[in-house]
């Protein structure tokens, strides 16, 4: 049986697409799954480059960390994508794919045949607008993005051949608490959108400095034992993420399992 397929996928950078892939990637693997990844964005290799940091880190401390099978795709063609999946996907749960934030076509195929996408946006109009444009008066939806029209005939198509769609969520990093009525604004945007696309919703990761400073070692927030006391906000980032990964519904993961 083929590995179940998520996809990160966003044709703006800049929307923490790595890191969330990478930390679901490490939170899956925390519950047992088995965990191969392809990171198609061979110029940044930002997911790639994370779990080389993370291999490094358990050779100079002597430890074993949960972690993936990982690799950077850069050749032209989706024969030899498909093939790389095939080899790379072998016994593994679940194959996870981080895509460049440009348009592509291979990012375009991944997410197509994704079992579920994920489309990490910032809190902002600027992102919203890669999905959908808004009335500059009254904030209403005036017209689905390109981006937006791709997926939703893809997930047509999908559905009509296999009779099964796939499950896209749009996922609301580094909300803002300060900015009440933009966000307000945003949640009515989305609702909207939502309902005339079919993607779910899910709140992401917040902005916080963790994330950067994690990186060179590749650790993630789910390591406990390896990060030094941590404070409340670490914490609450901790529960962010588990929260995510519950509203992601991926099959074989309980809704309020533990991430670590």
């Amino acid at each position: 049986m083929p590995p179940y397929r998520i996809v990160f996928a966003n044709e703006k950078g800049g929307t923490g697409k790595s890191t969330t892939a990478v930390h679901v990637a490490i939170a899956l693997a925390y519950q047992g799954a088995r965990v191969a990844t392809i990171d198609l964005d061979f110029r940044q290799r930002t997911m790639a480059r994370y779990f080389e940091n993370r291999a490094e880190t358990e050779h100079r401390r002597g430890i074993d960390l949960p972690g993936a099978l990982y690799t950077t795709y850069s050749m032209p063609g989706i024969q030899g994508l498909e093939a790389l999946c095939t080899r790379i996907g072998e016994g593994a749960d679940f194959l996870i794919f981080d895509t460049p934030g440009r348009d592509d076509p291979l990012a375009r195929h991944v997410a197509a045949s994704a079992n579920t996408l994920v489309t990490p946006m910032n809190d902002s109009f600027v992102d919203f607008d890669l999905i959908g444009q808004v009335d500059p008066e009254t904030f209403k939806v005036r017209r689905l993005s390109f981006y937006a029209e791709l997926i939703f005939e893809a997930r047509k198509a999908r559905a009509m051949k296999e009779r099964r769609s796939m499950d896209w969520v749009v996922v609301r990093n580094r909300v803002h608490h300060v900015e009440a009525r933009n966000q307000q604004r945003i949640d009515i945007a989305l609702a909207e959108l939502s309902k005339r696309v079919g993607f779910r919703v899910a709140r992401g990761l917040s902005e916080r400095v963790i994330y950067r400073e994690l990186f060179p070692s590749g650790l993630t927030l789910l390591d406990k034992g390896h990060l030094g006391e941590l404070g409340t906000s670490h914490l609450i980032a901790r529960q962010e993420l588990r929260e995510l990964l519950a509203n992601l519904h991926l099959p074989g993961i309980a809704p309020d399992a533990e991430a670590a």
